[in-house]
């Protein structure tokens, strides 16, 4: 149906309308994310990886995949002969240290003290708990992806083979911090190298170790300060840049690098979904309308 110049700036006024309330919202959500609390301050849980025991047995990429109702992960190790990238239906994979036989790093989401993904979102699917994890709410999703490319570390994966794509990624066990219990990984860490606990306190403990053992350990806690500190840090005995880690990262947080460009949701996401929404309603009324005139007409006639 045809829409008059009069019904179409009408329908446009109040998808402008829409649209503004919904890019302040994403302004106010983005601020919300970044808020300072007690995890801000880093007193959150976190994981500290020591690289130096891990022995690549891959047992926390069983848990994991259990603990989250995904796929098993692959049985065989030749897996491990390439670096391996989390996936949306693998929130953990553990590969072998470029140029060392027996050295292994696990990799999954860094849980960052001030999260970019969270930051981004203007509906806060991603969102930092108070607890600490950075968890994602499938009912309030948009689908923009704006998380993905706000990860300093590339860590959300989208389902674009599902009829229903979700974004996904380690929640960091939350659903179990909550009932008390330690993350699914490191509750089942034969060797030591996941240790569970404070951030605060994990940091003393990574320190202690590079301290104690000079000669041993690179002196660098990766996840101390990049971007802006996250609840799983690293330390190990080679370059850690060798690790399947993201290198580069800006050691201040990322949330204020992205805000200009990730802030609000661009103008194909605000404005044209109520404006074709109220297009398509007009032109149904317009319809109706149509319809009624042509019955009276017919009985009128009759």
């Amino acid at each position: 149906m045809k829409i008059g110049r009069r019904g179409f700036f009408k329908v446009a006024a109040v998808g402008a309308g829409v649209a503004a309330a919904g890019a302040a919202g994403a302004s106010s959500a983005a601020g919300a994310a970044g808020a300072p609390g007690v995890e801000t301050q880093g007193d959150g849980p976190g994981v500290l990886v020591d690289t130096t025991l891990c022995v690549g047995c891959r047992g926390c990429e069983a848990a994991c995949a259990e603990a989250n109702h995904n796929p098993p992960p692959p049985a065989s190790d030749e897996v491990m002969k390439t670096r391996r990238e989390t996936s949306e239906n693998a929130f953990t994979v553990v590969n072998r240290v470029e140029g060392a036989e027996n050295r292994f790093a696990k990799k999954q989401c860094m849980h960052c003290i001030s999260p970019a993904c969270a930051s981004a979102c203007p509906v806060r699917a991603m969102d930092k708990k108070p607890e600490g994890p950075v968890v994602y709410d499938p009912s309030a999703c948009l689908g923009c992806r704006y998380c993905m490319v706000a990860c300093p570390f590339d860590v959300p994966k989208y389902e674009y083979a599902s009829n229903a794509p979700r974004v996904r990624k380690c929640t960091f066990c939350y659903e179990r911090q909550k009932v008390g219990l330690k993350p699914a990984c490191t509750e089942v860490c034969p060797s030591g190298a996941l240790t569970f606990g404070r951030r605060n306190e994990l940091l003393e403990l990574a320190k202690t170790r590079i301290y104690t053992h000079p000669d041993k350990y690179v002196h660098h806690v990766y996840g101390e300060h990049e971007a802006g500190g996250t609840s799983w840090l690293y330390i190990g005995d080679l370059p850690l840049e060798k690790l399947a880690l993201r290198n580069g990262v800006p050691e201040k947080e990322v949330p204020p690098l992205v805000a200009g460009a990730l802030g609000a949701p661009p103008f194909v996401m605000t404005l044209w979904p109520p404006l074709l929404m109220g297009i398509y309603m007009f032109s149904k009324r317009r319809e109706e309308g149509a319809g009624h005139a042509a019955e009276e007409k017919e009985e009128h006639h009759g």
